[in-house]
């Protein structure tokens, strides 16, 4: 399975792992790095400054839920 893990970068340069969110949209046409930002905006609100988060796209095994 498919996902992003979103992280924040604080004043001290230090990334914090702030959540994991699965892709579950099946056209991958309307997968952009924008509408993944936009995502996470509406799910973790817009009380942090998005212009310090950023993401890794992961694998996470369906069997294990380990990642990949």
């Amino acid at each position: 399975m498919l996902a992003y893990e979103f992280y924040y970068r604080d004043d001290t340069d230090q990334c914090q792992l702030i959540g994991i969110l699965p892709e579950r949209r099946k056209g991958p046409q309307r997968i952009t790095p924008e509408s993944i930002m936009n995502w996470v905006e509406k799910v973790l609100g817009s009380n942090l400054d998005i212009s310090k988060i950023f993401f890794v796209k992961v694998m996470i095994d369906n069997r294990t839920g380990g990642i990949v």
